[in-house]
């Protein structure tokens, strides 16, 4: 919700998921801003169970936080998912611009806030 002063707040119950252009199982929300566009957005990724991106990068900085499971990172250009780090709930993660890198889940889903 968005009041006339500019304040924003999204409630549990209230986040909308979308099927994620990532596809294989990932779902998005999208809180507030745009994350196509230049400039500071908020946005959640839910990752399904086995579900792991391909290598690439973001043209800026990404921060990350954990907010659900265990999120394994892995950088550079080959995906290796034995060699990913695993992340518990509450970890953070800054993927700089540029910086390639695969990331996912492994047994359970996962939620991370961008």
């Amino acid at each position: 919700m968005r009041d006339e002063k500019g304040f924003v707040w999204v409630r549990p119950d209230e986040v909308e998921w979308r099927d994620s252009p990532m596809g294989g199982g990932a779902r998005t929300s999208v809180q507030d801003s745009d994350p196509t566009k230049p400039g500071i957005y908020m946005q959640r990724i839910r990752y399904a169970p086995g579900m792991f991106t391909e290598p690439h990068y973001h043209p800026d900085d990404r921060h990350c936080l954990v907010l659900k499971g265990t999120w394994y990172m892995g950088t550079g250009e080959v995906k290796d998912i034995a060699k990913a780090v695993p992340l518990k709930a509450g970890s953070y993660m800054k993927h700089p611009a540029g910086g390639v890198h695969w990331d996912g889940a492994k047994d359970e889903e996962v939620i991370v806030q961008v």
